[in-house]
């Protein structure tokens, strides 16, 4: 890595970036009854990273969300601005969190093949309590992507024997 101005070498660790948020700012038009998530944790409100709630009251700067959790949280948008609409969250955002019925969408051209995997298709479908759908474009492929075991072993555990 070069030192913009002087164009002399840098090392870098990412070890060293702890805690860092990658964002982009965008402009969104809450109402009251929207569903959002929270997209970075709001430590003085006790609220977590993709925490999800429902616009409950509105003024000029300010918003009152209640929390999935049954409690409520107010803040100025000055002070907080990590926010989101939360209709649709991704995999990932949603372990841990458990929904009536789940949609799950992979399109297997536009996923990376590391990404969809065995523990993907595990977080996305075990989210439903009563119903699991998925949708993709290319059946085969998603049963070939799905299949893929990205498990680590153990070191002392044995390897299969071909």
């Amino acid at each position: 890595m070069r030192q913009a101005s002087t164009g002399a070498a840098v090392t870098y660790d990412p070890k060293w970036l702890q805690g860092v948020s990658v964002y982009r700012e965008t402009e969104r038009a809450f109402v009251i009854g929207d569903r959002v998530q929270y997209t970075a944790p709001y430590r003085d409100q006790h609220v977590a990273n993709c925490e999800l709630g429902t616009t409950k009251a509105m003024t000029a700067g300010t918003m009152k969300v209640r929390l999935d959790s049954g409690r409520s949280v107010g803040f100025n948008l000055r002070d907080y601005k990590h926010l989101d609409y939360g209709y649709a969250v991704t995999s990932h955002s949603s372990q841990g969190q458990t929904a009536d019925r789940v949609i799950v969408h992979i399109d297997t051209d536009r996923a990376g093949g590391a990404l969809v995997n065995q523990r993907l298709a595990y977080v996305a479908l075990s989210r439903g309590r009563y119903d699991a759908q998925i949708f993709t474009n290319d059946k085969a492929q998603l049963a070939n992507a799905v299949s893929r075991d990205v498990s680590h072993r153990a070191a002392i555990e044995e390897a299969p024997v071909d």
